[in-house]
């Protein structure tokens, strides 16, 4: 029996077995991670190999550079997660990986990795949205979290608003039509000469200034569930630029301030008024901006007072991580989903939504 027939047969058994070990893999921008995750929640090891310090002296990710980064590391990672879980090779029921959304060249080497453990290893091997990671990180940050829910997407590459009916069931309700939030962070942390991530840097500074800029995040789609942060983004660079042109000083925590406050109300506005267009009373935030302190401070309070649970993954969960792509694919395997072949490749775009 070939080794594809052997693993659907495999992954059908898994859908009734009590306990099952998923090994996942994530390596879509500058984080290489792997995590052993027993039954979606319960995690046995993370470990995650961060390539922050070396692409901060270029003042962002340097596809090329993050490839090579993930091969160096990818083996040890794999070593290291099997030690600290304590597990053997053959505990391990799936092999799950990132395929998408991220930069081509750094998926590639987590999906290569990936294709050759499980066929090594003759288990299923379960192709996972790095979104879709992104919202179950809060079942591994949150037990008691089950489905139904709002989601606000808030990450780099995205910023949407999903209803999540179910863990493999979802519905865009509302998405950016330009920049994302967190490339919008970053813009304008590069602008203001801060260092790379800078969504933790602007929210740093943010609390040592001032709202005294009136920026404003664009009116045209206030009575839609969409968001548009070019606009925001844009009026910042230009403010800073004018400045520094005049030789006028003006003050980066005021405007990261400024910024900051803006874009995090756009946020929870409409991630509220989308829990009461759906009546449902529970709001789940994922993705990297979800760490931001302010967004978090602002959807605690603001939901409370409109009878609304709010979820986010704790802070090691936020970012990048393996963990939370386990948890995914545990939830796909039950549901018979997910089951890929050997030539599974890198996609750089995901559909949100299913």
């Amino acid at each position: 029996m070939s080794y594809y027939n052997e693993c659907v047969e495999k992954f059908h058994k898994l859908k009734d077995k009590k306990d099952v070990v998923v090994l996942s893999i994530e390596s879509s921008c500058d984080e290489t991670s792997i995590a052993i995750v027993k039954n979606g929640r319960e995690v046995l090891a993370n470990v995650v190999a961060s390539q922050i310090d070396i692409h901060r002296r270029f003042g962002g990710v340097v596809p090329e550079v993050a490839s090579r980064n993930h091969i160096t590391a990818i083996s040890n990672i794999y070593n290291e997660a099997l030690n600290e879980a304590g597990i053997q090779k053959e505990d391990i029921d799936a092999v799950a990986v990132t395929y998408g959304a991220g930069l081509v060249g750094a998926l590639l080497v987590g999906v290569n990795f990936a294709k050759g453990l499980a066929y090594k290893l003759n288990v299923p091997l379960i192709a996972v949205s790095h979104v879709y990671g992104h919202i179950a990180a809060n079942y591994i940050s949150h037990l008691d979290l089950t489905p139904p829910f709002v989601c606000l997407m808030v990450s780099g590459g995205h910023t949407a608003l999903l209803r999540i009916d179910d863990y493999n069931k979802m519905t865009l309700l509302g998405s950016t039509v330009d920049d994302a939030i967190g490339e919008a962070f970053d813009k304008v942390a590069r602008v203001l000469n801060l260092p790379y991530p800078g969504g933790p840097e602007i929210d740093k500074l943010a609390k040592q200034g001032e709202k005294k800029y009136n920026f404003v995040v664009s009116k045209s789609l206030k009575n839609t569930l969409d968001f548009s942060f070019s606009g925001i983004k844009t009026e910042v660079v230009n403010l800073v630029h004018n400045a520094r042109q005049k030789g006028e000083e003006i003050n980066p925590s005021d405007v990261a301030c400024s910024f900051q406050e803006s874009v995090t109300d756009e946020l929870v506005s409409k991630a509220i008024r989308a829990c009461k267009q759906e009546n449902i009373n529970k709001l789940v935030i994922a993705g990297g901006v979800g760490a931001n302190s302010l967004l978090k401070q602002k959807a605690n309070a603001n939901c409370e007072r409109e009878g609304i649970q709010v979820y986010s993954p704790v802070l090691k969960y936020c970012t990048d991580n393996s963990a939370m792509i386990g948890a995914m694919a545990y939830y796909m395997i039950k549901d018979g989903l997910g089951l890929a072949t050997l030539d599974l490749t890198a996609k750089p775009n995901v559909n949100l939504g299913v």
